[in-house]
């Protein structure tokens, strides 16, 4: 099974889902729709509805937990778990077992957002507007949104050479991005997320135009490096990321020192932290 994860946002609530290129089929996290439904902001609460939901469910002999799959998700601490998860038809069903006053938007949210990517495959162009609509709705400026959309342009071209020389799989993919961010910021790309106190959220999306800037910078550097001296596989790769991130490196160094402040910083766009809710047990009944 070919797929690909995204993260979708009903309301406040942030959707884990993964695709099925083959079956062209969205699969969503089940506690994560359970969350929103309820409009439990605590991970294990919602859990917890969902552990006693699924109890109940079968005991009725109730299809909908049987067409449940498990597949492995970003977790809270970024790594692949196992999720219980559902295609929208699956979810429809399993919403109609959960009273709660946001059945039906999350059902007519699920119809649009289930058939995104389909839509997508068609018109690329489509993914690029829904994503500048989603920055402006978090109040990303134009030209944040502008030095975004050419960064990630930048990553692309780059992403493309490493595949047509000798890099393969998401892991290869990290290593080399790790290289070329630790050469030019001078922390690795974990440590960045760190100081900016981010968990699963990506991390470009949290970046000062400044940061955008360099790490572009950076990655259009070492794509120009490893295609003059045609890189191929992940030693020569690594060696032309190390180059083009010392080429981003000084310019950052030579614009900390006019101006005397740090371009990597800790800043973000994370929204201000709620009290967390009481939590009373796992009941079903909210």
């Amino acid at each position: 099974m070919s797929k690909e994860h995204a993260l979708a946002v009903f309301e406040n609530f942030k959707i884990r889902r993964v695709y099925d290129e083959k079956g062209e089929t969205w699969y969503f996290s089940v506690v994560d729709i359970i969350a929103a439904l309820i409009q439990q902001p605590d991970y294990q609460a919602a859990r917890n509805y969902w552990k006693v939901l699924k109890n109940r469910l079968k005991k009725e002999g109730s299809q909908t937990v049987t067409n449940c799959n498990r597949l492995k998700l970003p977790a809270e601490d970024g790594k692949l778990r196992l999720t219980d998860v559902a295609d929208p038809e699956t979810l429809l069903r399993l919403i109609q077992s959960v009273p709660s006053p946001k059945a039906e938007p999350i059902k007519l949210w699920l119809a649009k957002v289930g058939y995104e990517r389909i839509q997508d495959m068609g018109d690329p162009a489509r993914s690029l507007d829904r994503a500048r609509e989603y920055w402006r709705q978090h109040g990303r400026s134009e030209k944040w949104i502008q030095q975004r959309m050419m960064g990630q342009e930048t990553r692309n071209k780059l992403t493309d050479y490493w595949r047509e020389h000798d890099i393969k799989g998401e892991d290869e993919y990290a290593i080399l991005t790790n290289v070329i961010h630790r050469e030019w910021s001078g922390v690795s790309v974990k440590q960045h997320k760190d100081l900016k106190g981010l968990e699963t959220q990506n991390l470009r999306d949290h970046m000062s135009e400044a940061e955008l800037i360099f790490t572009a910078l950076a990655e259009l550097s070492t794509r120009q490096i490893a295609e003059s001296v045609e890189a191929t596989g992940m030693t020569e790769n690594a060696q032309a990321g190390k180059k083009g991130g010392r080429i981003a490196k000084r310019a950052r160094l030579e614009l900390e020192q006019k101006t005397g402040k740090s371009v990597v910083t800790g800043e973000n766009f994370l929204p201000p932290a709620k009290p967390r809710r009481e939590i009373r047990g796992g009941s079903d009944e909210r």
